[in-house]
């Protein structure tokens, strides 16, 4: 299934990862492509680094 969120305003990051947790739960494996302007790293990467359990099940990728 592939979900896309896009807009103005908030939301989309948590109405994505939401979808992608559900998704997990169920035992299928997710992933983000997040178009993001700037080299910072995310809140989203380092939730990852720190969730080991989810590694190889949920993924993000970063372009823009």
């Amino acid at each position: 299934m592939i979900v896309v969120f896009t807009g103005n305003g908030k939301g989309k990051t948590t109405a994505s990862l939401g979808q992608m947790m559900r998704a997990v739960g169920q035992g299928k494996r997710a992933i983000m492509f997040q178009f993001i302007k700037g080299p910072w790293i995310s809140g989203e990467h380092k939730f990852l680094d720190a969730m080991p359990a989810f590694k190889g099940k949920f993924e993000i990728h970063r372009g823009g």
